[in-house]
């Protein structure tokens, strides 16, 4: 097991495929002190006009895009995503938003140190195909009054490693798919993502061969 040590960043790097919300989220955090001990090396995108790069870039972080497009192989692009981590060196590797699959050889050599965010109470309204608005419009079809957002492990399944933090938000009449998105990323994503992240760099929760949820 890993640990954030006194005195030693935590070094993170951020894959995000949009608008980068959460990612600004930890930008803000870690300049505020509210995230302790920790530098953000490196944000990889999979799309290369994603505002998220332009956050960094403004934030003086390094960005960097990896796109599919520029790859003649799903082989070819997951090595070239696994080689711009690497190049990061992170101890921690946050998806914040990112809508690739990683591949297992990502998985394999940052086992127990990839967490996501995802925008519903697991397991409600998550794996293939959840992303984005969908999990809102279902979770309104479903008429839940509580949802919410989850921070988790990243291993081999979709949504399936082991939870970390979660947040309820209320479901409030009215609610269109678009104002609960944006309750849950103000009442619970943009919470308890850079949370998550203090508490890893203060050793409270442990990352590296992890195999079920906090430490």
């Amino acid at each position: 097991m890993l640990s954030a040590e006194d005195g030693k960043e935590l070094k993170v790097a951020v894959m995000v495929s949009g608008g980068g919300t959460n990612l600004q989220a930890i930008i803000d955090a870690v300049k505020e002190g509210r995230i302790h001990d920790t530098k953000i090396v490196r944000v990889i995108s999979n799309k290369a006009d994603a505002y998220a790069l332009k956050r960094a870039e403004d934030a003086g972080i390094e960005a960097t895009a990896v796109t599919r497009s520029e790859y003649g192989s799903k082989e070819a692009f997951d090595k070239a995503l696994l080689e711009a981590l690497e190049e990061a060196g992170p101890d921690l590797v946050v998806l914040a938003g990112f809508l690739v699959v990683l591949s297992p050889g990502i998985i394999r050599k940052y086992r127990g140190r990839i967490i996501n965010i995802h925008p519903s109470l697991i397991p409600s309204f998550c794996g293939e195909g959840y992303y984005g608005l969908r999990v809102h419009e279902e979770a309104l079809k479903r008429g839940v009054r509580v949802t919410g957002a989850t921070v988790h492990f990243v291993d081999e399944g979709c949504d399936t490693g082991p939870i970390i933090m979660q947040k309820a938000v209320e479901v409030m009449p009215g609610d269109t798919p678009e104002i609960l998105q944006r309750r849950v990323m103000e009442q619970a994503e943009w919470k308890i993502l850079p949370e998550t992240i203090d508490r890893i760099a203060r050793g409270e929760i442990a990352i590296g061969d992890v195999s079920g949820g906090e430490s």
